[in-house]
């Protein structure tokens, strides 16, 4: 059970306009869009975004697609995932705000801090790839455009899900951009971004018909 932290006034009236309004928008919508209709949706939504499964699937990735061209990209996103992760959880820890009422705990993975709500780790992700992809590492503008597309329906859906209160993700928004604008100042080059995949596997980095 997440424990109730001491809010001083003025914050608290803030947080409960943001909750009314949130039930707002929740109600409202569903009047649309029934959520027992669209759960299934959402819920793939929230997987997409899953950290653990981000990391997992990114660490594959970099396994089969072994190209040293994409080393140095694919080395600073890892390190942006990491960072999000951290930063999230230390927040979350810090703050200690309740999931709105009506959430279901039903998530595949909740570790320590995830309890809690504010800032939206799934929206922080979702918007630090569209920023990577967008600025540190353009791709053509049609994955752009779809990558856009899916961060706010992954926004959209942690609220519908009342996973989280809107301010939750729009603080997840604005975070997920922070950590682009920290990778892009730490932004680590070529030589050693090979050094840090040979960690994943030296013979691969020495072995002739793997360098690309």
């Amino acid at each position: 059970m997440p424990q109730k932290r001491n809010v001083p006034a003025p914050m608290k009236g803030i947080l409960d306009i943001d909750s009314k309004l949130t039930s707002v928008i929740c109600n409202t919508v569903s009047k649309f869009l029934p959520v027992r209709t669209f759960t299934t949706y959402y819920k793939g939504l929230e997987y997409s975004c899953h950290g653990i499964i981000w990391l997992a699937c990114w660490l594959t990735f970099i396994w089969f697609a072994w190209s040293r061209s994409l080393f140095q990209m694919q080395v600073n996103f890892l390190i942006g995932l990491f960072i999000d992760i951290i930063a999230v959880a230390i927040i979350k820890a810090f703050v200690r705000r309740r999931r709105p009422v009506g959430n279901k705990n039903d998530q595949w993975v909740t570790i320590g801090p995830d309890v809690y709500s504010f800032p939206s780790g799934h929206v922080s992700r979702a918007f630090f790839i569209l920023f990577y992809f967008f600025k540190l590492y353009p791709l053509n503008e049609f994955i752009v455009l779809c990558l856009c597309v899916w961060a706010v329906a992954v926004a959209f859906s942690r609220i519908l899900l009342r996973r989280h209160h809107l301010l939750d993700v729009i603080a997840g928004s604005i975070l997920g951009y922070f950590i682009s604008l920290i990778v892009s100042l730490i932004w680590i080059d070529q030589s050693t971004a090979e050094y840090v995949v040979s960690y994943v596997s030296d013979d691969k980095l020495e072995g002739g018909e793997y360098h690309v």
